[in-house]
């Protein structure tokens, strides 16, 4: 394993990436079994908004901190449920074992596990795992690809450059829970010709595959963005906060298929 500061070779990137579908692999089998069951479902803050976590949570996440303490003891991690482990090396691995788990408690299959790899801070590659429908999608340096019944296929986004034409998604409503947010938000839905709510992770895959043109979400931690920014990214996508900023720390984040969409859509978010 190389700690260099030096940007990763292909070598290293091809072994990270394939530990990544490993370890996507291990926590599907540790969280599957619990999809459509009877499972006890805590509140994590216990008052506020509803705010859900489940044992299948907490055990996606610890099979595969498990098994990056062994192969990559010298790498930070950053998880939803277990919090930052610190490292010595450039990497650190942003998890979120399911994010979307209202709709896992509910019985949706739109949810999806994620794995991120930063390297200095930046986005370098990552994973949204959705074992029910088999599909993992992946993006790197070297591309975004899903994975689906054994087959690799190429992704890539949808050159749509009219708010007008654009399908957008977002999780739900609610998300934007700030006056001034809401009114951003409600200018670029009336723009677009379609919004879908639901789906979490699974928007950004849409985007990065040419299904969706737009995504506008807001109140993201690191966990819940960081795997997405490589697969949408290499898939000819953008993804920044509102402001332009990068995405992988979270905050209010749009991602659009093309730079043109983008930049019409942050204009319109920013009044």
């Amino acid at each position: 394993m190389s700690t260099s500061l030096s940007q990763p070779g292909k070598k290293e990137i091809e072994g990270r990436l394939a530990f990544i579908v490993s370890a996507a692999q291990a926590s599907a089998a540790v969280i599957l079994p619990y999809f459509r069951s009877t499972l006890t479902i805590d509140h994590k803050h216990g008052q506020g908004r509803f705010d859900p976590v489940t044992e299948a949570d907490r055990a996606g996440e610890q099979i595969i901190r498990k098994m990056i303490e062994e192969t990559y003891p010298d790498d930070a991690i950053f998880g939803e449920e277990f919090g930052k482990k610190s490292g010595t090396s450039p990497y650190c691995w942003v998890l979120d074992p399911i994010d979307g788990t209202r709709s896992f408690i509910s019985g949706i299959p739109l949810w999806g596990t994620l794995i991120g790899l930063t390297f200095k801070g930046e986005a370098l590659m990552g994973a949204m795992n959705q074992p029910y429908i088999g599909e993992l999608f992946m993006g790197s340096p070297q591309g975004s690809i899903v994975l689906k019944n054994g087959h690799q296929t190429v992704i890539k986004t949808r050159q749509c450059t009219s708010l007008s034409e654009a399908l957008m998604g977002s999780t739900a409503p609610e998300i934007f829970d700030q006056g001034d947010d809401i009114s951003a938000f409600e200018r670029v839905r009336n723009a677009v010709r379609l919004t879908r709510f639901g789906g979490d992770c699974y928007l950004y895959a849409m985007v990065a595959a040419g299904q969706l043109d737009l995504v506008v979400e807001t109140n993201l931690n690191a966990y819940d963005i960081a795997a997405m920014v490589p697969i949408v990214e290499n898939a000819g996508g953008i993804i920044t906060t509102w402001e332009g900023n990068p995405a992988s720390d979270g905050g209010r984040i749009i991602a659009a298929g093309c730079r043109e969409l983008h930049a019409a859509a942050v204009e319109l978010l920013q009044g």
